[in-house]
Order: C-alpha cells, then structure tokens, then sequence
C-alpha cells in the first residue's frame, strides 16, 4: 500500500504550519475556532497515520472547517533532494528546509526492527573533535515540525504492503546536541509517542546527548525516554579534549546526572557511547579506568569504530584492540557490545552526518585555515 503523497510546497509557508504541533497544541488551536478538542485527534491520525496531509482529503470534518483550514494552515514537511541506500540497506536522505539549509537523516533495517537517526539542528552548535557535523558549525535549531518531519517522511517513504510501521525506533542521534534545542525536542518526541500519531514507547525513543546536566534534569522530569550520553573518554584531561562541553559538565558530575536519571525508572540503563580513537582512548589502562567510572551507573556501553573523515586527525582502533577493550569491560561485569558500522559507504555513519548550510560560527572556516598552517592535532 502507497501513502498519498500530499505535500505541501515550502513556498507556502505564510500558513501556520501544524506539522509540529502535538495533541495539546492542536487542541488549543482549535479551540482558538471555536471547534470541540476531539478535532485535534482527528487531524493527527490524517496526518501522523495514514499519510494525509491535504485538509480537503480529512473526510470526517465538516466541510466548512477543512475549508477555514486549507486557508490558514498546512503541514509542511521538508524536502528530499538526495536518496541514497547502501549495501546494507541503510538509507540516507538529504532534506532541504524551507531557509535553504538541509540536513541529514538516516534509516537502519534490522531484523524485526527499523530505526531512524533524527536530527534536531542544523549543523552542531557543540565543537566534538572527532565529529564530522561539528566540523562544518552550526547555523540553528531545528523547528518540531522540521523535526517530526523526518519521521513523518521516513514512514512515506518506506512503507510497503507488509509492513505499514516501518520505523519502530527513534534516536535523536543525527546531526546536533538534542539537549540544545530543548523544547523543539520534547514537542516533537511527544508526538512521536502520541498514541494518535506514531504510538511508540518511551523505550523506543532514544535521546543522545554529550551531557548537559541541567537539561538532562529536565528531560527526566518531562519526557523521560531511553538516554544515551556521548562519553568517549574515562577521565576529564581526555574528555576535555574530545568533548570540549566537559569543561562546563565534568565527569563526576556527568555520571551522578546519570543515576540521578535512572532513579525512579524501573529498568533504565545509561546508553554510554564511546568511540574507538586508535592510540587515543583505546588502551587498556582506558578500558580500567572507564570500568571503575561506569561501575556504579546502570548502563551499557557501546564501542563505536571511528568513521573516517576527510582531515579527521583519527583513526579507527584496530578490531583486535575494540575486542580487547570489550573483553576488559565485561570481565568487569559491564554489558559492553561493539556498535556495526552502517551505512559507511554513503557517509551515513555515526559521526559521518553533514547537511549544506551558512556556519553561523565561522568554525569550519577557522578549522580550514588550521588545515591550510598545519596539522589541527
């Protein structure tokens, strides 16, 4: 079965843009008409599950109010302008927002599951070292609608007779710090939840963040759902390097946001990712000292091969280190797995997303005339 296609051209964009709008906002709108709450359910499964977009099409509301809709409001969605998939079947879209900025989102099929890598801003306003995204700035956040967007595309675009839900996760782990663009994500994951819209649990909906402590708190209290935190160093000398915000959230106080996270949630573990640098954060000594870090976290921790990139200053560690680097991990008693490497070919890989857009921080032209003087490390 092919969803109708009923987009809504960008160029459109004077009308209020409902994209975004979760069922509390929606309700508020239409008592804003003068309409009954129950309209706001209506609208989100047109919208959110069966593919329509296009107010004239919404059968089950009167005539005079899909016509009072079409003039004042829309859903907008934004622009693919590149499709790519890969041997393994991950598929990357290249979307255009409605500014002329893009960005990037990416799809992973496994087996009895399909998860879609969201971004929730254009470019990355933090500077990670090893991170493609940060290298090329940052320009702004991205709206819920932009948000929500992409899985609203995603769905379109990849349903088929057999399977109607093809994204069953989320993680908010394409480009961009989440935590950043606070009250955008929460809206846009709220929706993603909804039972109208896309129905999925808090545990299928995944949150990445390289560890802002106050919003960390926040999101606990307002839209607590499975927490991955980008540590990728044991110790604040290495962190501080790797992940320059841990001068501001050092480790200790990183790791007592954790478990302040997981009190009160039955089950929740920390998702500490860790990304493999050859002869940076590999070596066994690493492996210890993160073992005795973590040891009083509910977590796991996934090893991620470092994806190259072009004037990185990395390289990935060597398979036979990840695994001894895992081994030392799990005689310790921590879940440890090594993340696979997806979609690496059409850079879609952790760490490889990067849109076209204006750096509003000039970083990626400073780093260009490091690279131009000498080496960046």
């Amino acid at each position: 079965m092919e969803l109708p296609v009923t987009e809504i051209s960008p160029a459109q964009a004077p009308l209020l843009n409902l994209m975004g709008h979760d069922r509390q906002a929606l309700e508020s709108y239409f008592a804003s008409l003068g309409e009954k709450p129950f309209r706001a359910t209506q609208v989100l499964k047109w919208v959110h599950q069966q593919g329509i977009c296009d107010f004239s099409a919404m059968t089950n509301l009167s005539k005079s109010l899909r016509a009072s809709l079409s003039s004042q409001a829309a859903f907008v969605v934004p622009e693919i302008i590149n499709d790519q998939i890969s041997e393994d079947g991950t598929r990357k879209w290249l979307l255009r927002l409605a500014d002329g900025n893009s960005i990037e989102t990416v799809f992973i099929p496994e087996s009895g599951r399909g998860t879609l890598c969201v971004s929730s801003q254009v470019g990355c306003a933090l500077n990670c070292s090893f991170c493609a995204t940060a290298r090329q700035g940052f320009n702004r956040n991205l709206s819920a609608a932009e948000i929500i967007g992409q899985l609203r595309l995603a769905n379109q675009l990849l349903v088929s007779d057999d399977n109607e839900r093809p994204v069953t996760n989320v993680v908010m782990m394409g480009m961009g710090e989440p935590l950043l663009n606070y009250k955008n994500v929460i809206q846009a994951m709220t929706l993603m939840q909804e039972d109208f819209a896309y129905g999925l649990s808090k545990r299928r909906v995944t949150l990445s963040t390289s560890g802002l402590l106050p919003e960390m708190q926040s999101l606990s209290e307002d839209c607590p759902v499975s927490l991955a935190v980008s540590l990728h160093a044991p110790d604040d000398d290495l962190r501080n390097e790797l992940v320059p915000i841990n001068r501001k959230y050092p480790v200790a106080k990183l790791m007592q946001a954790c478990r302040d996270y997981t009190n009160g949630l039955p089950h929740q573990k920390i998702t500490f990712e860790y990304v493999m640098l050859a002869d940076v954060n590999d070596t066994d000594l690493h492996a210890r000292k993160l073992a005795k870090l973590v040891a009083n976290v509910p977590c796991k921790i996934n090893l991620i091969p470092f994806n190259p990139f072009t004037n990185s200053g990395y390289k990935s560690s060597s398979l036979s280190r990840i695994n001894r680097f895992r081994d030392i991990l799990m005689q310790k008693g921590i879940m440890t797995v090594t993340r696979k490497t997806r979609g690496e070919e059409i850079d879609a890989a952790c760490g490889q997303l990067a849109g076209e857009f204006m750096d509003r921080t000039r970083r990626s032209e400073r780093l260009h005339q490091v690279q131009i003087t000498g080496d960046i490390h």
